[in-house]
């Protein structure tokens, strides 16, 4: 029977989570892995800071760094979660110690995981990261392992619970995105202080980049791509979009499109009756399309501690078994660069609101430059506000590219009777 050292860094919300598994799960681990765990060493910011459990002080190191100096560390969970700085520092020199890691840290593995995979190649250990995407769902060991053969050529989902989330209960509710993003943050769906990188995209962006990564066996892209949030979406376009027999959701996509890489985070009009319009609450889903297998859907939690420590246990697992493998499945030496989709060639239809002031003429100037960008329109509604003179135009369009689209909304800027910028959202 072995004995592994195990450190830890990090001891938030998924840290503390994940240190009461490690020892509640002891007997279970060996059981199955034939290998003993022990925790050696833990790190956090403050040791005076309550918790659930008494930190051992002999274990405890303030300074992350010196766990690698001062114990014999076989196996390093990094949990702090910057993108660079500290938790680049800490997983860059446990891999150049010969010393697998495990992290949760997605704005980590998609900005240095290429560098940080040669290092763990070179070193002959692993670097295991099924926790940065999607939660307890396994999609990344499902790309790596379980469809290895396919050729994948689409993936996209929901990613973000926290958005997912607020959109569902803005539409059962009824309510405002200001309140329910309170509610979110009351229940620990959303980060208490600031928010900001779930709701613009940024997460969900992330984890786009390892997943593009994984299933084209491609470098981790650099390109600036299509990025929105959720924040613009309002109650009223809820309420539309389902009377339309659509609803919103955030969508993080990515594609081959004649042999170049298309990846976006933007809110979609999803048909109701779509698998994908009905993955409701904090849960995520991601939908794979690959030869020979056909389509590929994976629903569960992607948030939260108990399915992120879930992922870093299944990890664990799998160094604990012996299974030294490549980070992105294949050589860092074979993966190789792909050219960006031209953006402005994204063809699709759209929902457009326009806010105005309710006086003759102004659907006509709409519609008019519209036409001037060779947009056509499909379906147009009108809603009035007679108490204060104003109106709600909603539009949806033919297909259109967004090189057409982003100079009609540039126009609109010099018209004084739209009140707002007007919002948009993209057909799927």
């Amino acid at each position: 029977m072995k004995n592994v050292n195990i450190g830890l860094v990090g001891l938030g919300q998924i840290g503390i989570y994940l240190y009461n598994e490690l020892q509640k799960k002891r007997k279970d681990i060996e059981l199955k892995t034939g290998k003993k765990i022990n925790i050696t060493a833990i790190s956090a910011k403050n040791i005076k800071k309550k918790r659930k459990f008494k930190i051992n002080k002999k274990i405890f190191f303030k300074n992350p760094l010196n766990i690698l100096k001062n114990n014999k560390i076989d196996i390093l969970f990094e949990c702090i979660g910057m993108s660079s700085g500290i938790s680049k520092k800490l997983v860059e020199t446990a891999l150049k110690n010969k010393i697998h890691v495990i992290t949760p840290n997605k704005a980590l593995i998609s900005k240095h995981g290429d560098y940080l995979s040669k290092l763990a190649e070179i070193n002959k250990v692993n670097l295991e990261f099924e926790a940065s995407v999607a939660g307890g769902i396994p999609i990344l060991r499902t790309i790596k392992e379980s469809l290895a053969t396919n050729k994948i050529k689409k993936v996209y989902g929901i990613l973000n619970g926290t958005c997912n989330y607020i959109l569902s209960e803005m539409e059962s509710s009824k309510d405002s995105f200001k309140n329910v993003l309170s509610r979110a943050q009351k229940f620990g769906y959303a980060e208490p202080g600031n928010p900001k990188l779930d709701l613009n995209g940024y997460d969900a962006f992330a984890k786009i980049r390892i997943l593009s990564s994984l299933s084209f066996n491609k470098n981790i892209s650099k390109h600036k791509c299509l990025m929105e949030g959720i924040e613009r979406i309002e109650s009223k376009d809820i309420e539309i979009a389902d009377q339309l027999n659509f609803r919103i959701k955030l969508l993080g996509i990515t594609e081959l499109i004649n042999n170049k890489l298309f990846e976006r985070v933007h809110p979609c009009l999803v048909k109701k009756d779509s698998y994908i319009a009905n993955v409701s609450g904090v849960m995520n889903a991601v939908i794979l399309h690959g030869e020979p297998v056909g389509e590929t859907v994976l629903q569960g939690e992607g948030a939260g501690p108990g399915a992120t420590s879930s992922a870093l246990m299944s990890d664990l697992l799998s160094i604990l078994r012996g299974n030294i493998k490549f980070p992105f499945g294949v050589s860092s030496k074979k993966r190789k660069f792909v050219s960006s989709y031209n953006l402005n060639m994204y063809s699709n239809s759209l929902y457009f609101r326009f806010e105005v002031n309710d006086k003759p003429g102004v659907l006509s100037q709409i519609t008019q430059s519209l036409a001037k960008s060779s947009i056509s329109v499909e379906r147009l509604i009108q809603i009035p506000d007679h108490k204060n003179k104003k109106a709600s135009i909603i539009i949806i369009t033919h297909k259109t590219n967004e090189l057409d689209a982003n100079k009609c909304l540039k126009s609109f800027k010099f018209n004084r009777n739209i009140l707002k910028v007007p919002t948009r959202i993209r057909l799927f």
